[in-house]
């Protein structure tokens, strides 16, 4: 077992571990840690925890020390660094005419470098514009495109149902998010109704998706042929959450009758069919 606390650099941005080097670190407080990108300030997220060995990465860094009002003013010198240098960098892309879309600038805690985060539909020569950059602020630049899934949860927003979008307020990570999920949970194949804001399928896809894959396991497809208590036939439409199935006599054009599913037998199960063409024209909403 080790000692760990989890540390947060951005809001619902990934957890790091650190060793909080023996000291008692609480949930919300700053802590200064050394990173890849070099010395940071972050926020405790996970306070002083036991975690097994094979959870973590070894050797865990430890932290430098708890954050000083000195460390908060550098915070707030770095915040307006970069509200400058957002505006800025704004100037040089409409200069150089380049086609892409600034989205965020962050400092590092130690000023060691400018990160510009953007948005482009293709590859962009930006090599003038980090020497531009770096004649303005004489320090490290470095251009990052990002794709359209980590603009939103960059800028933020509110959803369809009207909340902060997930990957704003708590998704530390992405979770792939596929056509099939929609196809499975019986939702309209409509890219309105299963995007979301930033174009790509909507995030909440991936958490029920769980429950689906139990229940279809337990429940007859549509197309499936089963046996009922009165006759033989097609099952032609599912609920998955009342487990209830329309099922089609064979060889008869009476209407379809509802049964449970539990009073069915499944002589030949059916299949998730995906029309290709269909497939084809949503492809553009999964994340690449």
């Amino acid at each position: 077992m080790t000692e760990i606390i989890g540390v947060r650099f951005k809001d619902a941005g990934k957890v790091y571990y650190f060793d909080p080097a023996g000291t008692k670190q609480e949930t919300g407080s700053l802590v200064i840690v050394e990173t890849a990108r070099g010395v940071e300030c972050g926020e405790v997220v996970i306070s002083n925890r036991m975690i097994e060995d094979d959870q973590i990465t070894a050797p865990l860094k430890a932290i430098i020390r708890q954050a000083t009002k000195q460390d908060m003013k550098i915070l707030e010198q770095n915040k307006a660094k970069e509200e400058n240098a957002f505006k800025i960098c704004q100037e040089k892309i409409l200069n150089h005419k380049l086609d892409m879309k600034l989205v965020d600038v962050e400092c590092t805690f130690d000023n060691n470098k400018l990160l510009f985060y953007f948005t482009a539909e293709t590859r962009v020569d930006f090599r003038e514009l980090v020497k531009d950059l770096a004649s303005v602020f004489r320090t490290r630049i470095e251009l990052r495109q990002i794709g359209v899934r980590d603009e939103s949860k960059i800028l933020g927003g509110l959803g369809i149902c009207g909340r902060e979008f997930c990957c704003k307020g708590f998704l530390g990570e992405f979770q792939p998010v596929s056509i099939k999920m929609a196809k499975e949970q019986g939702l309209s194949l409509n890219p309105t109704k299963i995007s979301g804001t930033c174009g790509r399928l909507m995030c909440c896809l991936k958490y029920e998706q769980e429950a689906y894959e139990y229940l279809q396991k337990n429940t007859p497809r549509v197309g499936a042929y089963v046996k009922t208590p009165d006759f033989k036939g097609y099952v032609e439409e599912v609920n998955l959450l009342t487990g209830k199935l329309k099922v089609q006599q064979e060889k008869s054009e009476d209407p379809p009758v509802t049964y449970d599913k539990s009073e069915v037998t499944i002589i030949k199960d059916g299949k998730l069919r995906l029309d290709k063409e269909e497939l084809k024209a949503l492809k553009g909403l999964e994340d690449q």
